[in-house]
């Protein structure tokens, strides 16, 4: 399946271009690997919810299958990405958000402060990942393999489930 995705990094310092953005390439190198795709846009917005929407708003109508966030998940005053997600998520996928903090949280018990959020908006499945590099992508590689069967239930499509599993 190909997928039609696009990277977001949510980071005041980096939308002032005061720190390089290490989340998003690391994010799109993860993307590659797992799920040989490539992100056909990027962006860097500062940590504002109406930013973050608008960005996210755009990459839905343009037809995009899977949006992926970093940045803006933790519990600093600023950290505005779950609720400017969840603003426009049709239904969200708990499951998602708790499979990456349970795999990533015993190894680094500050997982669990993060507040990842997953879900679906028209066709499109969204997925908000911690702000640093590796928190990013531990936590991406934690559910990748759930992504494409997410996507095309999202599609409308009805893949076969593999043995064992359901939806």
């Amino acid at each position: 399946m190909r997928l039609r995705a696009a990277i977001l990094t949510v980071s005041d310092a980096a939308a002032a271009g005061s720190r390089a953005d290490a989340s998003g390439p690391a994010l799109a190198a993860a993307l590659a690997e797992e799920l040989d795709a490539g992100p056909e846009e990027r962006a860097v917005v500062a940590d504002d919810g109406p930013a973050i929407a608008e960005r996210l708003r755009t990459w839905c109508a343009a037809g995009f299958d899977l949006l992926l966030i970093t940045g803006g998940t933790g519990v600093a005053p600023r950290d505005r990405t779950p609720e400017a997600v969840r603003g426009l998520l049709d239904f969200e996928i708990p499951g998602l958000a708790e499979k990456m903090r349970a795999e990533t949280g015993a190894g680094f018990p500050a997982a669990y402060l993060s507040r990842q959020v997953a879900g679906v908006r028209g066709r499109t499945v969204i997925v908000a990942f911690p702000g640093s590099p590796r928190g990013a992508v531990d936590c991406f590689r934690s559910i990748a393999a759930l992504l494409p069967h997410a996507v095309a239930l999202a599609r409308g499509e009805s893949p076969a489930h593999p043995a064992g599993e359901t939806s």
